[in-house]
């Protein structure tokens, strides 16, 4: 019995739709397929088909806001950088316009 074998199969099939639906109309082929062995592929014939396509598509949505939410936040990062160029221009200007009267 290989647990990790097992868990990266079971991985796939709540990311991959194709080889979840393969896995649905074949589960103890698709698991062996996998190099899983007799007792696991028995027990995934057993597998909640309803909670498998629940999780897959809660997992589909946790992952389609993850990647959403590190675009805007890249791109709010580079809204603040450029916005902090004029930034440091202002406060060059002024420590210029300090050590210019400093020296009156």
């Amino acid at each position: 019995m290989n647990p990790t074998a097992l868990e990266q199969f079971l991985a796939k099939i709540y990311v991959d739709s194709m080889a979840r639906k393969r896995f649905l109309a074949a589960p103890q082929a698709e698991a062996a397929r996998a190099g899983l062995s007799k007792e696991q592929c028995e027990a995934l014939e057993a597998i909640d088909r309803v909670g498998l396509e629940m999780a897959a598509h809660s997992f589909a949505r946790k992952r389609t806001r993850k990647q959403s939410a590190a675009a805007s936040s890249s791109s709010h990062w580079w809204r603040v950088c450029g916005s902090l160029i004029p930034l440091r221009v202002l406060v060059a200007f002024a420590r210029n316009r300090r050590s210019a009267k400093d020296t009156l």
